[in-house]
């Protein structure tokens, strides 16, 4: 009579753990690093030292216009310093260094025209006084 052979039982547990935990765990150790940096960003900023210069740019139409390049100076200096385009309501903002000074604003039109095809030409250039942080209206007006 022959013998039979006996099976050998194969282990199907391994003492490493199992792929999905091999994966899961570096993306936890992730979000534990970015989850902190996440919830810092999201606290307002802290106050700054500055004034707000905010504006509309006004057409021949009384209407605002979009796109429209507005230049900032200080009254001292001879050159623009911030240069800002009109945004979709025609309304455009600068942060500038609080304390008493005095700014000129105006529009360059040069190779503007508006959907229509019409060109407009800038209108005169308009003085604002800042005394201290604080935020001034003012509007450009287009002829």
């Amino acid at each position: 009579m022959r013998k039979k052979k006996t099976k050998t039982a194969i282990c199907l547990r391994s003492t490493h753990p199992p792929v999905r935990v091999r994966s899961v765990l570096p993306c936890l150790v992730v979000l534990l690093i970015i989850i902190p940096a996440v919830v810092q960003a999201r606290q307002p900023p802290a106050p700054t030292n500055s004034a707000v210069i905010f504006g509309t740019v006004w057409g021949p139409d009384d209407r605002p216009v979009y796109g429209v390049t507005v230049k900032i100076r200080r009254a001292r200096d001879k050159r623009a310093r911030w240069v800002i385009h009109s945004n979709h309501l025609g309304e455009f903002e600068q942060l500038v260094p609080a304390g008493k000074e005095t700014y000129v604003i105006w529009a360059d039109t040069r190779g503007f025209k508006t959907p229509q095809g019409k060109h407009l030409q800038p209108g005169e250039a308009v003085t604002v006084e800042i005394e201290d942080k604080e935020r001034v209206n003012t509007g450009v007006h287009l002829k």
